[in-house]
């Protein structure tokens, strides 16, 4: 095993890692833990009762958080002409066609989001390869493929997210940075809990939050007590 560093020790030392906490309490500690000399992301992995396996019970969706993310987000738009302004005004960083297909298939993928309208989908879904794998690719439930391109920026700027179960049944999510306070990433991860409990497969059987932890970009985890959490 690794030797602790002074800090990791410190961290530890702070709280009782055989205990669950409440949102707030957790959020707290997560800041008191974290000692990176940068404002890290604050991440939420939520451990559901599903089968990914199952196309029935498959979880995924869009969620804006209240707060956003405490991230700079590089929008890509990809539109016919009469969309282009449209992107600008809305504050899109990048916004064209051809050329921006060009080059992504030359290995360009400098972004975090792309989105695009469903009459160019047939040019933008050769792009699938390369883009699909860095988690890219626009798609019509995550509202990426939509002909209000303006409106879909704006919400990705503001905080809008869209999160998908992985092959295991555990969503990770980024809902903030360090640099927010404990009430503002409470209410970022009650809203993405809320929206999870709304998507709950008719077919999941049993407890469907089996667990959740929450954590800095470089700090220990916290688990929560979900019988804290109103609704769930």
């Amino acid at each position: 095993m690794a030797k602790l560093t002074k800090k990791q020790r410190e961290a530890i030392a702070k709280y009782d890692r055989s205990k669950s906490y409440s949102l707030l309490e957790a959020f707290q500690i997560v800041k008191d833990i974290t000692f990176t000399k940068f404002d890290a992301s604050v991440d939420i992995d939520i451990r559901l009762g599903i089968d990914p396996r199952k196309a029935d019970q498959m979880v995924r969706g869009v969620v804006t958080l209240p707060h956003g993310t405490g991230k700079i987000v590089r929008v890509l738009v990809l539109c016919s002409p009469d969309k282009e302004q449209e992107a600008k005004d809305a504050g899109a960083d990048y916004v064209g066609l051809e050329e921006y297909i060009t080059k992504i298939e030359q290995g360009w993928t400098d972004v975090d989001v792309i989105i695009t309208t469903p009459n160019v989908m047939a040019k933008v879904g050769k792009l699938g390869k390369i883009l699909g794998p860095r988690g890219l690719m626009p798609n019509p439930k995550s509202g990426t493929v939509t002909m209000e391109v303006g409106r879909a920026v704006k919400e990705v700027k503001a905080g809008k997210i869209d999160f998908k179960a992985d092959k295991t049944g555990i969503i990770h999510a980024s809902i903030g940075k360090v640099s927010f306070t404990p009430q503002q990433l409470t209410e970022n991860a009650q809203e993405l809990i809320l929206t999870l409990s709304k998507l709950k497969p008719a077919s999941a059987k049993g407890t469907y939050f089996k667990s959740i932890f929450v954590s800095s970009t470089m700090s220990p985890s916290v688990s929560i007590d979900k019988a804290t959490i109103p609704g769930i």
